[in-house]
C-alpha cells in the first residue's frame, strides 16, 4: 500500500492519472470514480460542543470514518479510476492549534488506499482560511498539491477549482485573477477537434444549494459570482459540478448543468449517513448516487450503476 508521503507526492505532481498521456484523451468506454467531501478532522467534537471556531482537539472519529471509506472503496470491483476529496480535509484553520497533527493523521488514514486508485485533493475554506492569503494558499499547496489544475481520464476533462478565490479573494486578488485567466483558457481551448466526451468540475463551495436564484449564504457562492460561473460552464459544455461544504446532500440540474452537493465523510449537519458518492461516466451521461459507508462496505455499489459500466 502507498504510504502517506507517496500519496501526497502523487497528488502534488499530478502524474497520478496520466495527465500528459495522450491515451487518456481518448474515450474508451464507461468508467467510474468516487467523489467524497469534508473528512474535516476535528469538527465532530467541536460541533457537539458548540465551538466550531476552535480547531477541535479530538478527531479519532473522523480518522476511523476515513479509514472505513478507504476500506469500502478498496473492495469495489472494478476499482474506481480515482477518488476526489472535495475540500475541508481538516477542521483547524491555517495557523491554528492541531492543524499539523490533523493533516498528518489524515494522510496516515489515507495510506491504505490501493495504489491503483489515485487521490485528487480539492481545497476548502478550512484548508485555506475563509479569507485566503498568498501564505495560506502556499501552505496548502505544499501539503496537498496545486489549488487548481486540470486532468484527463478516459476522454473526460476534469477541472479542479479553488472556490475560496470566488468566495473571498480580498487578501489575494492576484491569485484570483490568475485562476480566472487559467479557467478561461481551459474552457476556451475545448475545440471540436479535441473535444472531451464530458467536462466535469470539482470545487468545495457549491454554486447553489437548491436553486440558482437562491439568496446568498455561507454555504453557496454569491449570486453574481454563481451566475457568471454557470454561464461560462454552460457555454463550454460542462456536464456537472461536484462539491461538498454543506455536510448534507443537495443540488439540482438547471439548463443541462448538474450541481451535485455531496454530504460528508465526517460530521453530518443533516440526516444523511456518513458516505461518498459513486459517479459513473457513460458516453452520454454522468450518473451519480450517494452511498453510505456501511452500504458500500457490505454491498458495494448499486447494481444498476454496475450495469452502466457494462454497457
Amino acid at each position: 500500500m502507498a504510504g502517506p508521503e507517496e500519496i501526497f507526492l502523487r497528488a502534488k505532481h499530478r502524474t497520478f492519472i496520466g495527465l500528459s498521456e495522450d491515451v487518456e484523451h481518448e474515450w474508451t468506454g464507461p468508467f467510474y470514480f468516487i467523489q467524497a467531501a469534508d473528512p474535516q478532522l476535528g469538527l465532530m467534537k467541536a460541533w457537539r460542543e458548540g465551538d466550531c471556531k476552535g480547531g477541535g482537539d479530538e478527531w479519532t472519529e473522523e480518522v476511523e470514518l476515513t479509514k472505513q471509506a478507504v476500506e469500502a472503496m478498496n473492495q469495489l470491483r472494478p476499482r474506481p479510476r480515482f477518488m476526489v476529496l472535495c475540500g475541508d480535509l481538516v477542521h483547524a484553520m491555517p495557523g491554528a492549534p492541531f492543524r499539523e497533527d490533523q493533516e498528518r493523521d489524515l494522510k496516515t488514514a489515507l495510506k491504505g488506499t490501493d495504489p491503483s486508485i489515485p487521490l485528487v485533493f480539492v481545497s476548502g475554506n478550512h484548508d485555506l482560511g475563509n479569507t485566503p492569503t498568498p501564505r495560506t494558499v502556499e501552505q496548502y499547496c505544499s501539503a496537498w498539491g496545486d489549488d487548481y489544475f486540470s486532468f484527463w481520464v478516459g476522454g473526460v476533462l476534469f477541472l479542479v477549482l479553488n472556490s475560496q478565490l470566488f468566495y473571498d479573494a480580498s487578501a489575494c486578488p492576484q491569485l484570483k485573477e490568475a485562476q480566472e485567466t487559467w479557467l478561461d483558457e481551459q474552457l476556451n481551448k475545448v475545440s471540436s477537434s479535441s473535444a472531451p466526451k464530458h467536462i466535469v468540475v470539482f470545487q468545495h463551495i457549491p454554486l447553489y444549494i437548491k436553486k440558482p436564484d437562491e439568496e446568498d449564504d455561507y454555504f453557496n457562492l454569491q449570486k453574481e459570482v454563481r451566475q457568471n460561473l454557470m454561464d461560462r460552464f454552460k457555454r463550454a459544455g460542462v456536464k456537472a459540478v461536484f462539491s461538498g461544504h454543506y455536510h448534507r446532500n443537495a443540488g439540482g440540474c438547471h439548463g443541462g448543468l448538474d450541481m451535485v452537493v455531496s454530504s460528508a465523510i465526517g460530521c453530518q449537519l443533516g440526516e444523511d449517513a456518513h458516505g461518498v458518492r459513486v459517479v459513473v461516466v457513460t458516453a452520454d451521461r454522468v450518473v451519480h448516487r450517494y452511498h453510505s459507508l456501511e452500504r458500500m462496505r457490505t454491498g458495494g455499489m448499486d447494481e444498476d450503476l454496475q450495469k452502466l459500466l457494462q454497457s
